[in-house]
Order: C-alpha cells, then structure tokens, then sequence
C-alpha cells in the first residue's frame, strides 16, 4: 500500500488508509511498523475507514531530529488526528508502545473527548517486575560508566561511546537497546524508563484491553494490572496467544473487536 505523509514539526511521518466508514486510527509497537498491524487493518476495513501511522523512526517515517519521548510521540498522534479528523470522534486501536501514547491522550481532558472506542492489546507502559538479573545488569552498566564520568569531555564521550560498542556492555542491553543507535537509541531510554500506573486513576474513558496468555513482552499480569487501575476497563484474555494476538489468533481477535466497535442495536 502507498503512504501518506504528514508533517509535523520537523517530521515527516508516514500513514496508511484503507476501508470505509467511522475513522479507526491504528498505533503500532516499538520496533515494528504500520506493516504488522495490517492484517488486523484489512480485517476491520469494512466497518472502518483504518488509518495506520508509522511512528517517526519506524516503517517510512523518518526519524526525529533529536530523541523523542512519549509526549512527542503523543502531540503527534494528537496533530494528526486533530488536522485529519477535525469535525467527527475517531475510535483506537493500539499495541504496544501505542499504548503508552493512547494512556497520555486518555488522560489529557481537552483531548479525550475526540476519541470514542478505545482498545488497546498488549500494552505496555505500566512498571514491570523485575527479575534479579534485570538488577544485576543494571548496577553493572552504572559501575562500568563511573570511571569515564570522572573524565573531560569530549574524552567522556569518546570513552562511553567506545564502552558501548564493546562485548559485555551488549549483553547488558536488552535486544530492542541493541538494534539501536543514535537518536533512536536515546529515545528508546527515554520511553521505556518512563512508567505511566499513576495516569490510570484519572482515565475516564472506556477501554477495551485484550491480552495474550502466552505474552512475555508485556506479561498477562500487567493487562490485570491495567485493568484494576482502569475506572471503566475491561479486559480480555486470547489463549494460546502471545504478544501479537491478533496476529496469533487474528479471527478470534478480529470477533472480539467488530462485536465491540458494532454492538447489536
């Protein structure tokens, strides 16, 4: 399918539309693009009119100028939904860390309003458990960087880049932190270290949340989580289903959303 494209600031970001009716606006996850969340697109275009946004620095968007954190990515979606859609509510559909930008939207009163339907799968954004290992990790990368923070710069820098590119500060990182570098390395420390449970309480809005069982990116426990601090959340699970549910179990998955954006009148 050809994009779209958008500009916002100094991105130009990519979009896709597809299907017909009410205006359905589709949030990938990190490291992923419009292109993975197409089948649940073409599944639901007959009810909906689907716009699927590349978020900057993945799929045809370009990357932003300097590293982004959610509110970016969040004022973003707020922009283009505000310019495309300016006269009608648009339903959502996010997954992954499409989630932590439709929470921030949620929880911004003046915005709220413009978005009816909302489901998110997946999602992530809530403060994970961690394991021991998660720790050990962590301390060390603290420890391995004090010796260079004691240095001038640019001898810092230098030092700390050359640290990073080295064996065992690899396997510190996590994989989604390894495939990354520069300005999408910054804005990927910038989002995952931000944690949203305290947005939970002052959502209003009716949500849709739909978990996969088997989920090890953002465990079945943190959809519970989300749940309970939701004041109007619902959640479902999918078995035998992983992180990408509806790609897992995607007619089951499509099922559950047209009964919820079509209820029987």
């Amino acid at each position: 399918m050809t994009p779209l494209f958008f500009e916002y600031g100094d991105v130009k970001a990519a979009w896709y539309k597809t299907g017909k009716g009410k205006p359905l606006v589709i949030l990938h996850g990190w490291g992923s693009s419009s292109d993975v969340m197409m089948p649940v697109a073409r599944q639901l275009q007959d009810i909906r009119t689907c716009c699927l946004i590349d978020f900057p620095g993945f799929g045809k968007s370009h990357e932003p100028p300097a590293a982004w954190g959610v509110d970016n990515y969040t004022d973003l979606v707020e922009n283009f939904i505000t310019k495309t859609f300016p006269d009608e509510k648009v339903d959502l559909l996010a997954h992954s860390y499409g989630a932590r930008v439709t929470l921030k939207l949620l929880a911004k009163k003046s915005f709220a309003s413009r978005l009816d339907k909302v489901v998110i799968t997946g999602g992530a954004g809530l403060k994970p458990k961690r394991k021991p290992v998660y720790f050990l990790k962590k301390y060390t990368a603290k420890i391995l960087k004090m010796p260079f923070y004691l240095l001038p710069q640019p001898l810092r820098s230098k030092g700390l880049d050359r640290l990073r590119k080295t064996g065992i500060w690899k396997k510190l990182g996590s994989s989604d932190y390894q495939k990354l570098s520069g300005v999408m390395r910054e804005t990927f420390v910038k989002s995952v270290n931000e944690y949203l449970d305290s947005l939970l309480q002052d959502i209003q809005h009716e949500l849709l949340l739909i978990w996969g069982e088997n989920d090890t990116a953002t465990p079945l426990e943190q959809g519970r989580r989300m749940e309970k601090g939701l004041k109007n959340g619902v959640l479902i699970v999918a078995e035998n289903a992983g992180h990408y549910a509806f790609l897992d179990q995607p007619a089951q998955f499509a099922a559950i959303i047209k009964a919820y954006l079509e209820p029987e009148k």
